[in-house]
């Protein structure tokens, strides 16, 4: 009977594991996890100059991509809604991916570590008639990517399945009102029937 050294394998084994394992990068969890609906489109998201606005729970979150389009869209919310941020809540909201309170609140969800601001329980951005911020704040993101980059901030609505047709067509009202009539809708990929 013969046997076979299988050193070798596991060596090239192991290190296929450790390359895989430190090339990966982690995932943020969402603030606010959405069960899209599902789709056979294949279309990818841009990866820059691009606007979230995640729907669920009858809540809405906003989240901008770009750590510097992030913090200069914050300067103009601040001047607007006169309210100062420090140089190191400025950076931390830079890295902040998304987030779902009223501006007033804002510095409490800054202050919170990342994995703490999942587990609170984030009110969503004001959309109504008289505090509309989140107009404001998708404004400010259009402003700042145009001086920034040159080019037109890409909008895409993340919406649960299950949240209720109002609250989605708020939003695209918000979108229309500043005549911004094209946007991705982001859905789970399922096959073909």
């Amino acid at each position: 009977m013969t046997a076979i050294d299988m050193t070798a394998m596991c060596d090239v084994a192991f290190l296929l594991l450790t390359f895989f394992i430190l090339t990966a990068t982690a995932r943020q969890p969402e603030p606010l996890p959405v069960d899209t609906p599902a789709s056979t489109v294949q279309t990818k998201l841009p990866e820059s100059n691009l606007a979230t606005i995640t729907i669920g729970d009858k809540k809405v979150f906003f989240g901008v991509t770009g750590q510097n389009i992030r913090r200069k869209t914050l300067d103009l919310m601040s001047e607007k809604y006169s309210i100062p941020f420090t140089e190191e809540e400025k950076q931390k909201f830079a890295l902040m991916e998304s987030f779902g309170v009223p501006i007033e609140s804002l510095k409490s969800i800054i202050a919170m570590k990342s994995a703490d601001r999942i587990k609170v329980g984030q009110p969503g951005i004001p959309t109504d008639s008289l505090n509309n911020q989140l107009a404001d704040w998708i404004r400010n993101a259009r402003i700042v990517t145009a001086d920034e980059e040159d080019k037109e901030l890409q909008i895409a609505i993340k919406g649960d399945q299950r949240e209720e047709y109002p609250q989605i067509k708020r939003v695209m009202d918000i979108l229309q009102d500043q005549k911004i009539n094209s946007f991705n809708l982001v859905t789970g990929l399922r096959g073909k029937d």
